[in-house]
């Protein structure tokens, strides 16, 4: 796919013109053949490389552009680009209030768009997979098994246990928490529930306890963190929220690190106060000499519960989808739309 310039009225053939950015994120890592396809049969598609969209490029293209797909908005003033009717964000959340003039949006009918949801089942397999991980402790007894320090039968299964019928919390009850859900229902589990955003009688529609966040960390035997960062949540999890948790409980950081007192987090857990598995850090890469890599009884992942070959495929066959129906008039049904309460919250 290469650059194409316009003709000047924001469409090639009747078409709306779409500049397509995705950089940092590779073509072929999110979107299928087929879906290209079905993009270039509907929009004229300009630039659709890896490599971020040049500047000259962009200020040639922005004034006819009718959407932009992008994982970070860098494209400047919306007052610019008169035809926008669409940002589909395909990094992974909506961009942030200081990037993006929401209110601007509204008001000139921009809809700001985000792949979110396309995450949820990956990241809630990878959850459920690590909490199940630290819960039996399948990678510690491989280690253990390596060393030549393996304990059979009973001896080997003095500190695990089982999901069935244990109390499970969920620290945020948005997509991740919906796509988990159905996963956790084999093994009966009572679901607690902390999520500020969603009132009670939601939550327990969707079959959870709502509670407090102190109550969850001091009840729930399996804790998932899936909340997405506000500016109201960072750092909640501080040192004394944290030391509520049960000393048998497995503590599962799947959504963002945003929300963690990560430095109390990993002194906590080179105590051994209680088991946990960690998806996301403060920085990342994560430095080679924090102190987390040498915490006893953790399953560490390196950010790899939402980029799976193939299954990323689903972020670009949304895009496309909602912009196949924007280019017939119709509204976007796949990819999150912000809606002005929250996207007032995010950092």
């Amino acid at each position: 796919m290469s650059h194409k310039p316009g003709a000047g009225d924001g469409t090639a053939q009747g078409r709306p013109k779409v500049i397509l950015d995705p950089a940092f994120r590779r073509m072929d890592e999110i979107f299928h053949a087929q879906d290209l396809a079905r993009l270039n049969a509907c929009c004229d598609v300009v630039w659709g490389r890896d490599e971020a969209m040049p500047a000259d490029l962009i200020e040639m293209e922005r004034g006819d552009a009718f959407a932009v797909v992008t994982t970070r908005w860098r494209y400047g003033d919306l007052r610019t680009m008169p035809k926008l009717r669409a940002i589909l964000e395909v990094g992974g959340r909506h961009p942030s209030p200081a990037a993006v003039d929401y209110a601007y949006c509204r008001a000139h009918g921009i809809r700001v768009l985000s792949c979110a949801p396309a995450f949820g089942p990956m990241v809630a397999e990878m959850a459920l997979g690590m909490a199940i991980d630290a819960a039996r402790q399948i990678s510690a007894g491989h280690e253990a098994f390596r060393a030549g320090d393996e304990r059979y039968l009973w001896d080997g299964n003095a500190d695990t246990f089982t999901l069935y019928g244990k109390t499970v919390g969920c620290i945020g009850f948005g997509g991740l928490a919906q796509s988990l859900k159905p996963l956790l229902a084999p093994f009966g589990c009572r679901l607690l529930a902390y999520d500020p955003w969603r009132t009670g009688q939601y939550l327990m529609d969707q079959g959870a306890e709502p509670c407090s966040l102190e109550e969850l960390l001091a009840i729930a035997r399996v804790i998932f963190v899936l909340a997405i960062p506000s500016t109201t949540n960072k750092a909640q999890l501080d040192r004394a929220n944290l030391e509520l948790v049960r000393r048998d409980a497995v503590f599962v950081l799947m959504s963002r690190a945003h929300m963690v007192d990560f430095e109390a987090l990993t002194d906590l857990l080179l105590k051994r106060r209680f088991r946990a598995a960690i998806d996301v850090f403060p920085d990342e890469p994560l430095p080679a000499d924090h102190r987390i890599r040498q915490a006893p009884n953790v399953v560490l992942s390196a950010h790899r519960a939402g980029s799976v070959v193939g299954d990323s495929n689903l972020i670009g066959r949304m895009a496309v989808d909602d912009l196949e129906a924007m280019a017939q008039g119709l509204p976007p049904w796949h990819m999150q739309q912000a809606e002005p309460e929250i996207v007032a919250r995010l950092p």
